[in-house]
């Protein structure tokens, strides 16, 4: 069974940063690819981030060029860098990686930007 498991929410300011961790419970490295999604209250599940197997990246217009996707093969980890952040990015965010047919999902990571 593959876990994943998110780390490194919190409540940051407007303008502040976060580095979101999903350390998954398998090697990452031949996963096609892994992503970082979010949810607002009452809102639906969204894509922010998504990252290749061969490191080809891919943002959401809200948050480009303010957040960074990244993977760490050796750590088997996915990394979401949150720069800038803005009262509108507060979710809750979650790491999903595909092997083959099956989608899995980690459990979950608050964000809250707030003065």
């Amino acid at each position: 069974q593959v876990q994943l498991v998110e780390s490194g929410g919190g409540l940051v300011q407007p303008g502040g940063s976060l580095r979101l961790f999903c350390t998954a419970s398998v090697s990452i490295e031949g996963i096609y690819a892994t992503d970082w999604y979010r949810q607002a209250p009452g809102k639906e599940r969204d894509l922010v981030a998504t990252i290749s197997r061969g490191g080809s990246t891919n943002y959401a217009d809200s948050v480009k060029g303010r957040f960074t996707i990244s993977r760490d093969n050796a750590k088997n980890t996915l990394l979401l860098q949150m720069n800038s952040l803005k009262p509108e990015d507060t979710a809750v965010y979650y790491c999903h990686a595909q092997i083959y047919r099956t989608h899995y999902w980690g459990q979950g990571t608050q964000v809250t930007v707030s003065s």
